[in-house]
């Protein structure tokens, strides 16, 4: 792909199918078995890379899951997760989400939470199946596909914002090819059971997990599409 070439003929068609994979980008949460090609998974990283980055300092590092490998970093996982005692030992490295959290950001969280679990039949209380649905997590919710993305630890905040825009990549190309992601800071507590699965050197930080497969549509989970406010909510224009 030449990156200075001149735009397609059919600029508004592009972009119609650019807002579509943009829009209906989601979280899936059930997959089906279906294999995805290793080109495939390639062909979707080698577009991604073209996200924005600072200075050009490209921050991050992928490690691809599958098979065997996959399933071995999930049986880890899932051995700590499921003994209070192993899992009280674990905890996230860095703050993803706020400390104190406040309106509006805290009634989004609540609301998306309880409309799947309201989906899923699970009661407010009912602590062993909330563990349970928490914990298909770290079964990448049966994607064949796993993503780990790293992070050099001498990298600073502004590296996170270049990241962000690598991820949003991923998961609006993996559109375009019928895949579903999810992308999953649930995988932050268990960093390090991640870092020696992987067997990452002292200087390379987990960041977050994402699954990638194609979306299993009779799920009921899947059919949650989550509400985004309109721009006008958090948009000023300054035009003197």
């Amino acid at each position: 792909m030449e990156r200075a070439g001149p735009p397609p003929d059919e600029l508004s068609s592009i972009r119609s199918a650019v807002e579509w994979a943009i829009a209906t980008r989601r979280s899936v949460r059930a997959y089906l078995p279906k294999p995805v090609p290793h080109a495939t998974i390639k062909a979707i990283l080698d577009v991604s890379r073209y996200a924005a980055t600072g200075v050009n300092i490209q921050p991050w590092k992928v490690h691809v899951l599958m098979g065997d490998a996959r399933d071995r970093v999930c049986a880890a996982i899932a051995k700590v997760d499921n003994d209070p005692a192993l899992a009280e030992a674990h905890a996230d490295e860095w703050d993803y989400y706020p400390e104190e959290w406040v309106s509006p950001y805290i009634d989004r969280r609540r609301d998306i939470g309880w409309k799947l679990y309201g989906l899923l039949g699970i009661e407010k209380g009912d602590k062993p199946r909330m563990h349970a649905q928490h914990g298909r997590n770290y079964q990448f919710f049966d994607a064949p596909v796993g993503l780990f993305f790293t992070i050099d630890r001498v990298m600073q905040r502004g590296s996170l914002l270049d990241y962000g825009m690598f991820l949003q990549n991923i998961m609006v190309v993996a559109r375009t090819y019928g895949l579903s992601t999810c992308p999953q800071a649930a995988f932050m507590k268990y960093h390090k059971v991640i870092e020696q699965e992987l067997g990452l050197p002292p200087e390379e930080m987990f960041l977050v997990g994402m699954s990638l497969g194609y979306a299993d549509e009779s799920r009921i989970e899947n059919s949650l599409v989550s509400e985004r406010a309109p721009s006008s909510t958090f948009t000023v224009y300054h035009a003197t």
